[in-house]
């Protein structure tokens, strides 16, 4: 494992003094649990790094969204680093530089898939910033937060708040959206559900219904481990799209379904 950690040193734009932090910080407890034959259980695996990241994390978005945006006011602020240090969004930052990959877990853990399980990589990507501010301070942790944590996601938060989009709330803020247009309503179907129990994906459609008895036009689809989130994501998608077609002076009626594949343009 520790060959490979120079991939992921790149990937951070950051090159560690102390590498056996970064260890540290991509170790799972079961791991930890493993090799401790009885002795110390918590020493070696990557809760404490976990809690101070959590804490530096917070810090540098909330500074970094002080800086960039000084017309906002506290309550903008704190909506938008919430969505931005939020469990899910770090465990889409881990999959983009693929943290999982570099997890060290016991052999049963990394057979029951727990490198993909976005818990496990928001935590560990937390701990992997706990690890890069104690080797190095802030300075890295402000790069890597613009570079990684900040970027489109971001932009995209900032066009929603420009909106009056309700953050994190998707389907109330695409419901208020279409109210507003007087364009009608926007209702979800589960078009499929795939995977084992234990790893269910479920892939919802959200449609427009202007009225009542009409099937009503498709707006996007998303995809998540429940039909909740499957639905968040499919509104997130229609919203965004509603939204950019607003900006450029197209009308609100939907034409194609943007599907959960095309995360690209999203």
């Amino acid at each position: 494992m520790e060959t490979h950690l120079s991939d992921l040193e790149s990937a951070l734009g950051h090159i560690f003094r102390r590498p056996e932090l970064l260890i540290r910080a991509l170790t799972h407890r079961s791991l930890a649990n493993e090799q401790s034959n009885g002795g110390d259980e918590a020493a070696g695996d990557n809760e404490r790094l976990e809690f101070l990241g959590d804490a530096v994390l917070g810090l540098v978005v909330a500074e970094t969204m002080y800086l960039l945006h000084p017309e906002w006011r506290e309550g903008e602020l704190t909506r938008v680093r919430a969505q931005l240090v939020s469990r899910q969004h770090m465990a889409e930052v881990a999959a983009s530089l693929d943290l999982g990959r570099h997890l060290r877990l016991s052999r049963g853990e990394d057979s029951s898939g727990l490198r993909r399980k976005s818990t496990v990589l928001s935590n560990a990507m937390e701990a992997v910033i706990g690890a890069m501010f104690l080797d190095a301070g802030l300075e890295p942790v402000r790069g890597f937060v613009r570079s990684c944590v900040l970027g489109e996601a971001a932009d995209q938060l900032v066009r929603e708040l420009n909106a009056g989009a309700a953050l994190g709330n998707y389907k109330s803020a695409l419901q208020e959206h279409l109210q507003a247009a007087h364009a009608g309503t926007p209702v979800y179907k589960v078009k499929s559900e795939s995977g084992p129990d234990h790893r269910k994906r479920f892939l919802v459609e959200v449609r427009l219904k202007p009225a009542e008895g009409e099937p009503g036009k498709p707006l996007a689809r998303g995809l998540g481990s429940t039909k909740k989130n499957a639905e968040q994501d499919a509104a997130r998608r229609a919203l965004a799209r509603l939204i950019r077609a607003l900006a450029a002076g197209q009308a609100t009626a939907p034409g194609r379904v943007v599907t959960a594949e095309e995360t690209a343009t999203e």
